[in-house]
């Protein structure tokens, strides 16, 4: 990987403190969808580890299956790292806007 995943365009960024807002998150990146957009999501979890992964979990699964249910290309790519000190972010993007993007 020859760049880092804050570099990618953002459209949305989601500060979630537990599963339910991991739930609202997801409802709207599946609302607003990932075909034809030139950005991705951004997600930002606390960096209690149980929480982050369960988070992390909720939303990766919970896009997928959204995207399904709505028969929608399901090519998203999605990186976690740490953000900041109090953070971890889940970068979330579909693969064709990736690769026009030039990554």
């Amino acid at each position: 990987m020859d760049f880092h995943p804050r570099d990618l365009p953002i459209s949305n960024t989601y500060d979630l403190k537990d599963e339910k807002d991991a739930s609202n998150a997801v409802e709207d990146m599946v609302k607003l969808g990932f075909k034809d957009r030139k950005e991705g999501f951004k997600v930002l979890m606390p960096k209690e580890s149980k929480l982050a992964k369960r988070i992390g979990y909720t939303v990766t699964t919970g896009v997928t299956h959204g995207l399904r249910q709505k028969n929608e290309i399901r090519d998203i790519r999605y990186w976690t790292y740490h953000h900041d000190e109090e953070h971890y972010a889940i970068v979330l993007i579909s693969n064709i806007t990736l690769t026009e993007l030039g990554f």
